[in-house]
């Protein structure tokens, strides 16, 4: 007789008839949600959260929550922030060695001083790049080969009609009418001078990577070149330009998205990089300035005089000045004091009898 085989239960029958490892119920009213844990083993437990054990596991979740995100900061989608700040200091390093070679280039080829000052770095939306511009100015469009996109470049109003002045030889002064466009001619001059600028603009880009600036178009009017949407970022990079009393701006906007695309070489090229001028450098400026103008005044200045006392005044009147007999001169070099000295005869013309050099005055 053959021992009867004994049946074990169906594996998916037990499955079907254990309870759910976790059910959710509801405590009565104004409590909150529990959990009933079943553990099927060989006893059942059923263990139920009280009140204070809730709520001690929530505020242990809420607490951990806080912790671990952090900060929050704002973000502003009109402006957005895609340059990181050591790049925006690696930009400012690259355009303070084309500010050093852009006033001994623009000097010497106007020839007369110019005083030439980086400004400011930042980044900021196009629109509010344009909106800062006043008109009628001077733009141009460039091309930024090998790179895909534009950058733009705009010399302020109150710079264009002295430049073109004095390239015309005439003297620097301040025009009577800075308000108009400037004529086509007036801009087939000024072209000349930008390829000046943008060939420093090569030279100080390529210790980063070779950017080709190109002209593509002329604008007069700020809201005409339209290489960028309103809301894309660009860095901006002023420039303050000085001829004697005049001064103005050069502004140089470039699209942050070509940055990115440079990316690291900013950090590799310009991270410990030491920004001192090099003796050949030096050389190179006073070389570029040595046939440069400079206007020099010798003044001796007097006392205030009234209205009144002035419609007095008649040939042979006598002023007495607030200078003693024996008190030095100024001398100013392009409205800059720099030497003091006495007045002296020389080939029957006046002069100044230089007596104290700048480390004395």
């Amino acid at each position: 007789m053959r021992p009867r085989r004994r049946e074990r239960p169906c594996p998916t029958a037990r499955r079907q008839e254990a309870p759910d490892p976790v059910q959710l119920w509801k405590l009565p009213s104004g409590r909150r949600l529990a959990f009933r844990l079943h553990v099927t083993a060989l006893n059942t437990v059923i263990r139920q959260l009280d009140q204070t054990e809730l709520d001690t596991v929530f505020r242990k979740v809420s607490g951990s929550t806080r912790d671990s995100g952090g900060r929050s900061t704002t973000f502003d989608f009109r402006r957005p922030d895609r340059i990181a700040g050591s790049q925006l200091q690696a930009i400012r390093v690259l355009h303070e060695s084309f500010v050093r070679n852009l006033g001994p280039s623009l000097s010497a080829y106007l020839r007369s001083y110019l005083s030439v000052k980086l400004v400011g770095v930042e980044q900021l939306a196009y629109g509010e790049f344009v909106e800062a511009i006043a008109a009628p100015t001077f733009m141009i469009s460039l091309s930024m080969s090998p790179y895909d996109g534009s950058a733009l470049i705009e010399l302020s109003s109150s710079l264009i009609f002295p430049i073109i002045e004095i390239m015309l030889g005439g003297k620097r002064h301040k025009c009577g009418n800075p308000k108009r466009e400037a004529t086509k001619s007036e801009q087939n001059l000024l072209e000349t001078l930008f390829r000046i600028i943008l060939n420093d603009l090569r030279n100080a880009w390529r210790t980063v990577t070779p950017i080709d600036f190109k002209f593509q178009t002329v604008a007069t009017e700020p809201q005409t070149p339209r290489i960028l949407a309103p809301n894309e970022a660009v860095v901006s990079v002023s420039v303050e330009i000085g001829i004697g009393e005049i001064s103005g701006h050069l502004n140089l906007a470039i699209p942050s998205i070509i940055i990115e695309m440079i990316g690291r070489k900013f950090d590799q090229q310009w991270g410990l990089r030491n920004t001192a001028s090099t003796e050949a450098g030096q050389q190179r400026a006073a070389a570029l300035v040595s046939n440069s103008e400079v206007r020099m005044d010798a003044r001796l200045p007097g006392p205030n005089l009234g209205v009144r006392d002035m419609l007095k005044l008649r040939v042979g009147d006598s002023m007495q000045l607030d200078r003693r007999l024996d008190q030095l001169l100024d001398c100013d070099m392009n409205g800059t004091a720099k030497f003091l000295g006495r007045a002296d005869n020389s080939n029957q013309k006046k002069a100044l009898l230089i007596e104290s050099m700048p480390e004395c005055v």
